[in-house]
């Protein structure tokens, strides 16, 4: 392995459909003729946001207008290592010219959920989850005796935008649960939206959602990936040690808490946005933040590195 750690940024660049922009490698380079998200080596001297017009400007000869912080990647080759940078750019100057790029490189537009039909070095998978995925994670209340509300107020929750949702229903019975579960998931597949079950990992084929979230309990309680590579798993984190435990299980994606002071836990002592930058840093996937979030808190997530923001009440109610 090597001991340098080549800084390289990347661009996630989105389209008005939804489609992300997609480069294949020269075969003669290192990770040839696999797909990538366009970017290069950043230059002594450079940021990483001058970094990433730079390479867009030379590679497919349009200027950067809109972008910010998506996920930062460090991963390990046999023969380098490489700190990727990770900008989503939703909105540029100048037309990406048709199926190749100012440089020769074959491009295409893909929808996120398509990009898994695509080779790319494993540095960049975490940056197709980071892709797929929302900047809004709900945690649903407790759904108490009226479920009926429950979906109710679910279903306008979704009309409203919320692409991920948690099922956290502790107090249901594991029978009454993977019933409110099955109607979660026809709900949220009607609205293209992803369903992550509170529950044992078993229930996630049986009732069609999109995969499994760990608790804290339950996380340290595994020692093998609870569900196949098609399925997603999330886990809640406050420490280094479950991180790397979230990262043997090859998590998908994770939540970090608490960041601020919450109204459920108010004796325990928050972590402060440094800390969680830190923690998020050590992450081999996309990170939410947890712990007295709002709406509002999620341009200040994405500067210190997370996907966005997970919340209960706040995104329940609002």
């Amino acid at each position: 392995m090597s001991a340098q750690l080549v800084p390289v940024v990347a661009a996630a660049i989105v389209d008005e459909q939804g489609r992300v922009l997609i480069a294949r490698r020269p075969p003669h380079v290192h990770q040839g003729d696999l797909w990538e998200f366009p970017g290069g080596k950043v230059e002594a001297g450079e940021s990483a946001r001058q970094a990433l017009a730079r390479e867009l400007r030379e590679e497919l000869g349009i200027e950067v207008q809109q972008a910010r912080p998506l996920i930062r990647v460090t991963h390990h080759y046999p023969d380098k290592s490489v700190r990727l940078d990770v900008w989503r750019v939703d909105g540029f100057g100048g037309d990406v010219p048709s199926g190749q790029g100012q440089e020769g490189q074959p491009l295409a537009w893909e929808p996120p959920a398509q990009l898994g039909n695509y080779s790319f070095p494993a540095a960049n998978l975490p940056i197709i989850r980071a892709v797929q995925l929302p900047d809004y994670y709900l945690v649903t209340p407790d759904p108490g005796d009226d479920a009926p509300a429950f979906l109710r107020q679910l279903e306008c929750r979704l009309r409203d935008g919320i692409r991920l949702v948690q099922l956290r229903a502790k107090s249901l019975s594991a029978a009454d649960y993977s019933a409110l579960a099955t109607q979660c998931a026809r709900l949220c597949e009607n609205y293209d939206a992803f369903l992550m079950l509170n529950a044992d990992p078993a229930l996630v084929a049986s009732v069609g959602a999109r995969g499994v979230h760990l608790d804290s309990g339950r996380l340290g309680s595994l020692n093998a990936r609870p569900l196949p590579a098609g399925q997603w798993v999330s886990a809640s984190c406050h420490s280094h040690e479950q991180l790397e435990q979230a990262r043997a299980l090859g998590a998908d994606f994770v939540m970090i808490s608490p960041v601020s002071v919450t109204a459920s836990h108010p004796d325990v002592a928050p972590l402060g946005w440094d800390r969680f930058q830190s923690l998020a840093e050590l992450a081999a996937c996309p990170v939410f933040a947890l712990g007295g979030m709002s709406p509002s808190d999620v341009t200040q997530a994405w500067a210190h590195g997370a996907q966005g923001i997970a919340a209960i009440r706040a995104l329940w109610e609002h």
